[in-house]
Parts: C-alpha cells; sequence; structure tokens
C-alpha cells in the first residue's frame, strides 16, 4: 500500500510540507475542537488547512470534500483522513482520522457510563429531559439546512417525498431507499443532469496513477481484516450468537449503507435497535443523539451509545461494565475502520470519481433522498417524546400511529417551544441550545416533578 502520495517537499496547498510531529499535534487540536456536527467540523478544518497552515488549496480541498461526500459514514472524518493522506501517507491518514474520533470518542465513553450509572438521579433525569427537546430541533434544524442544499429540483423534491412516505407509511428499509435513489440519479444524469442540480469539477483531470489498482487492492485486503477482526474474534470466544457479534455485524452492515450523515443513520438505527432487536428503547435513542451533540468529533459516535447499553444489559460472561466498555468498543471499532478502507483504497480513482457525471447524479438523488428520511426521524421522534400514549397500527403494508391526543407531554412541548425559539428565533449555536435546554430540564424536574 503506497505510503506517499506525494513525493515533493510542498503541500497541496503549496506551503512547505510541515513536520509530521506538527501535522498531529493541528489534527489533535481539531479532533478537540470539532464541535457543531459536520458542518461546524468542515468549516473549523478549511479555516485551520486553508485559510491559516495554508497546507490545502481551496480547490483541493471541496474536491476531496467532494469525493468524501460520495462514501457512506462520517464525512467531516473522511475528509480529515484523506487530507492526511495527501501530506504523510498512510500514517498521516491514521493520525487524522484517529485524532479526529478518539477526544469525542473517550468523551462519549464517559457519558455513557454517567448515563448508565446515574439514570434516576433526579438532576441527571432533568438535563436528560431538557436535552430530548433540543434534539428534537436540531434535527429539524438539520432538515432545513440539507433541504436548502439539496432539493434544488422538482425531481429532487419528489425523491424526498418518495423516501419518506416508503420509510414512514410503508416501511422501506433504508439501505432500499438509499439503492433505489442512486439509480434513478444514475440514469437521470445521462440524459437530464440538470434536473439533479449536479456540476462537475472544471478542466481536465490529471493522468490516473499507473499503480492505483496495486494500491487499492492492497488497502483494501489490510482493512478489511482490520475491520473483521475484532468480530471474528469475539465468535471465535463466545460464539455467534453473542451480542458482541451482533453489534460487530449490525454496525458494520449499518457503516456500509450510512450515507447522508449521522441524522439519515439515526433513522435507519433507531428502527433496528428500538424495534427489531429491543437493545435499547426509543427515549434512549433520543438521549443518545443529545449526548452525542455535546461531544467533538462525528455525531455518528451516537452508535457508541447503542453498543454501550446493549452489551451493559447482556453482559455474561462479563461484568456489566466489561461488557460496557467492550460493547462500546466493538461499535465504534466497525463504524470507523470502514472509513479507512474508502479513502485509503479510493483515493488512486478520486479524479475519475470527481468527473463521473453519473455517479454525481447518483449522489444528489441520495442525498435529496436523505431529506426524507430525516423528516421521517423529526417526525417519529416528536410523536415519541411528546405524547405518552401512542400506539402503532397496520392495514397491509401501511403503518400510521394512533395518538392519544390527552396523553400530550405539556412540559416536553413547552422544551421544545424554548428550543425551537433558541435555534430559529435567536440563532443560537447548537452547544449553547443543549446547555441551556439541559439547565432548564433540570429546573422544571425539580420544580414540577416527572
Amino acid at each position: 500500500m503506497s505510503t506517499a502520495p506525494i513525493s515533493t517537499t510542498t503541500t497541496p496547498g503549496g506551503a512547505a510540507l510541515p513536520s509530521f510531529g506538527e501535522a498531529f499535534k493541528v489534527w489533535f487540536k481539531i479532533g478537540c475542537l470539532s464541535f457543531g456536527g459536520p458542518a461546524g467540523q468542515i468549516a473549523l478544518m478549511h479555516r485551520v488547512l486553508v485559510d491559516e497552515k495554508k497546507w490545502i488549496d481551496e480547490a483541493r480541498f471541496l474536491h476531496a470534500l467532494n469525493y468524501c461526500m460520495l462514501l457512506p459514514g462520517p464525512e467531516a472524518q473522511q475528509l480529515a483522513t484523506y487530507v492526511g493522506w495527501l501530506m504523510h501517507g498512510v500514517r498521516g491518514g491514521l493520525a487524522a482520522g484517529l485524532l479526529f474520533v478518539l477526544p469525542g470518542a473517550l468523551v462519549m465513553l464517559g457519558l455513557s457510563f454517567i448515563y448508565v450509572l446515574a439514570t434516576g438521579v433526579p438532576i441527571v433525569d432533568g438535563a436528560l429531559f431538557g436535552i430530548k427537546a433540543a434534539v428534537l430541533v436540531i434535527v429539524v434544524e438539520a432538515i432545513v439546512r440539507i433541504g436548502r442544499r439539496a432539493l434544488k429540483s422538482s425531481l429532487l423534491v419528489g425523491i424526498a417525498a418518495a423516501a419518506f412516505v416508503g420509510i414512514f407509511v410503508f416501511q422501506v428499509p433504508f439501505p432500499l431507499i438509499v439503492i433505489g435513489a442512486a439509480l434513478i440519479g444514475f440514469a437521470v444524469a445521462r440524459t437530464a443532469p440538470q434536473q439533479l442540480g449536479i456540476k462537475l469539477a472544471d478542466g481536465t483531470p490529471p493522468p490516473a496513477r499507473p499503480d492505483r489498482w496495486r494500491v487499492a487492492g492492497q488497502a483494501t485486503a489490510i482493512w478489511f481484516a482490520i475491520w473483521w477482526a475484532p468480530v471474528v474474534l469475539a465468535v471465535l470466544l463466545l460464539g455467534p450468537g453473542h451480542v458482541l457479534v451482533s453489534l460487530g455485524i449490525f454496525f458494520s452492515k449499518l457503516a456500509v449503507v450510512s450515507f447522508g450523515g449521522a441524522y439519515a443513520l439515526m433513522a435507519y438505527m433507531a428502527q433496528e435497535v428500538v424495534e427489531a432487536q429491543g437493545w435499547l428503547k426509543l427515549p434512549e435513542m433520543v438521549d443518545g443523539l443529545g449526548l452525542a451533540e455535546t461531544t467533538p468529533g462525528p455525531l455518528i459516535l451516537v452508535t457508541q451509545f447503542v453498543g454501550l447499553l446493549a452489551a451493559h444489559r447482556e453482559a455474561a460472561p462479563f461484568t456489566p461494565l466489561v461488557a460496557a466498555t467492550l460493547g462500546a468498543a466493538m461499535t465504534t471499532w466497525v463504524v470507523f475502520a470502514p472509513s479507512f478502507l474508502w479513502i485509503f483504497a479510493g483515493a488512486p480513482f478520486i479524479e475519475d470519481v470527481r468527473n463521473n457525471k453519473r455517479l454525481a447524479g447518483a449522489l444528489a438523488a441520495i442525498t435529496a433522498a436523505v431529506v426524507g428520511v430525516i423528516l421521517n426521524l423529526a417526525v417519529w421522534f416528536t410523536l415519541h417524546v411528546l405524547f405518552r400514549t401512542i400506539a402503532e397500527a397496520h392495514a397491509g403494508p401501511i403503518r400510521w400511529f394512533a395518538i392519544e391526543w390527552a396523553s400530550l407531554d405539556i412540559k416536553a412541548a413547552a422544551l421544545a417551544a424554548i428550543a425551537a425559539a433558541l435555534v430559529f428565533a435567536f440563532h443560537r449555536g447548537l452547544i449553547e441550545t443543549v446547555a441551556i435546554m439541559a439547565a432548564l430540564g433540570i429546573a422544571v424536574r425539580l420544580t414540577l416533578g416527572a
């Protein structure tokens, strides 16, 4: 596997190539400060890497970002990995990608243990009650933000609407929605690319690397083995039915279909871990997303919370805390290891991807479908957080929710309204909104009770 994608002493931005130690410190700083979801994280990297350090120029940064947007998984972490690879080869990519994740993963691990051990304490329960209201509004804000960027034509609006109806009414699995949208975009891009709002890179791409197939093959073999090693080890030591094996397999599948970021992923994951697997209850999923919103690093770290709680509840033959730690580690491993595979194997082909009209069309359609999937998540969360009594009903393939309107939680609704005002009227930041709502949740619980 190639370890030196560039052979000069300058960076892609024209500046002097930094030492690996200097780059390591910058990647650690970015990992500790990467709050605010993908948009905030990408903006932070742009400011540091393009504006301040000039380690990569604007065109190359956007080029790398476009490629990462084509991939399943956290695009901000993949962008960091790719830029690190450009400057220092595989070790640079590893340092950038791992340091982008590790600070947030450690914070998330600590918060998850506090959640497990302190649930039932009024202050903790009150904070989580307020954070739930913030999460509802944050998801709605994500729909607005992504929708403005993604829904550039009536066709894309139609794809988003079809995705919402498919997953909310007919319970079509998320992977099938992604595949269907990709096929539509792939086909339409050939004859009517303007309907997808796609714009290809300007200019002629440089010649393809002659060793790109060898590099891609080596990277695929190495990282596929790294990805599945802990799952195979768990099967050998604990048997195929153990919860660690189930977590490894489920989140490996999820890592492959996680187009569109963590909010789209949450819709698929919530269906599976709450309804199919029974690992968590829906309010706990909302709590997990709220905790992930408060930590640096990719929002997809919410998967670590799921793995920790699932393993804690099915601990044998370990103690609950050991099992919880292993569950969190297994989940984090199989969620992020594929991202290194996509980058190290795909980087040699990046110019081809950048200038492929049909792949760009597939990405545009997938992004539109993601808007509908996130809308499903917002509706699902809102119903279950604001109403105490809600039942799922079916008529053939059609599903709907029967709501008992008298069960409306007035306190939750009031907190959600306050969170909406903070985000949409006063334009407060994500972390500030979560902190304010946690404090208000504590006040409500201590003064008014459950």
